[in-house]
């Protein structure tokens, strides 16, 4: 069992890993660290705290974590794909509100549960803050599965950047240089996790499970806003989950292992660049870029996670 630490900032897509995270009996959440990203930091919050009040988890602390990028900007929210408040059509109920848990705690938690994975579907501020002021970091994490960037594909934000990285590329740098036992879930594969309303329904007519009977209406907003952005898709791409699903299920990817960096500033801000090249060389840390998928073996756990009675 893969014991963590997620962070997100959902968003349908990080609610969505969300859900997959609490009911995967090969996952146990420690802890969820909320932050600004597809909807601010506050409205993070509560999503997270709905979530796990739908799931009967309250028991798993909500952090805090930032509220801004590192560069000081102000954050470029999504409504069109998200909703106002992040869940799509669903609102938390009337004067609902999450409690934070201070930052601190995240290092106690790492240090009670060596060996941990930390997985990061949102914006990498809060992750790259924890490592600047904490110690031993890299020590203590075994692993650190990353949803960002895109290699030798479009972005999703500008002709060359995905969202996560351009969100905040000062911190994103840090995070690929800093940290080892990387696993980079880009573009390349998370727009092939393609999951239409078919499937949806099939999960739905599995189980009665409170947490997944809103996945109906949250997807059905997020797939219609995909095909306006993309005329033709069947489906929406769960970016976020299936990072989670290649954590637990690493041989449905194939990785290569490169150094990775992150354009800060300029018309190519937040664009992801390894060396692809027959001549380059491995990264020296242990930094993997997943390229390929088989999309039939994430669908097939996605529906099985999904629609299974979450216990562990």
């Amino acid at each position: 069992m893969k014991k963590i630490i997620l962070f997100a900032d959902p968003g349908i897509d990080d609610s969505v890993a969300i859900m997959y995270a609490l009911l995967n009996p090969e996952i146990e959440v420690l802890a969820i660290v909320s932050s600004y990203g597809n909807v601010s930091k506050e409205q993070a919050t509560d999503n997270i705290a709905y979530l796990l009040q739908l799931a009967g988890r309250t028991d798993i602390p909500i952090i805090g974590g930032t509220n801004a990028p590192s560069t000081g900007k102000i954050p470029t929210y999504y409504p069109e794909i998200h909703g106002e408040e992040g869940l799509g059509p669903i609102r938390p109920p009337e004067n609902f509100s999450g409690e934070l848990t201070n930052f601190s705690e995240l290092y106690t938690i790492i240090s009670n549960n060596p060996g941990l994975t930390i997985v990061d579907v949102g914006r990498n501020t809060s992750l790259a803050s924890m490592f600047l002021l904490g110690e031993n970091l890299t020590e203590n994490v075994s692993e650190f599965y990353i949803m960002g960037g895109a290699f030798l594909v479009p972005g999703n934000v500008t002709p060359s950047a995905e969202a996560n990285f351009y969100g905040d590329p000062t911190a994103s740098q840090l995070v690929m240089k800093n940290l080892d036992n990387l696993y980079v879930a880009p573009l390349n594969v998370t727009n092939k996790a393609i999951i239409t309303m078919e499937h949806v329904q099939t999960i739905l007519e599995m189980t009665d499970d409170p947490l997944v009977q809103i996945l109906d209406e949250v997807m059905e907003y997020y797939i219609n806003a995909y095909k306006k952005l993309i005329p033709g898709i069947g489906g929406a791409p769960l970016h976020d989950a299936v990072t989670l699903s290649l954590m637990v299920n690493p041989a449905m990817g194939k990785v290569i292992r490169r150094d990775v960096d992150i354009f800060t500033a300029g018309s190519g801000m937040g664009t992801s660049i390894a060396d692809f090249r027959a001549s380059s060389k491995p990264a020296e840390k242990n930094i993997n870029i997943y390229l390929e998928l088989d999309y039939e073996a994430f669908v097939k756990d996605f529906i099985e996670v999904m629609s299974s009675s979450g216990e562990k």
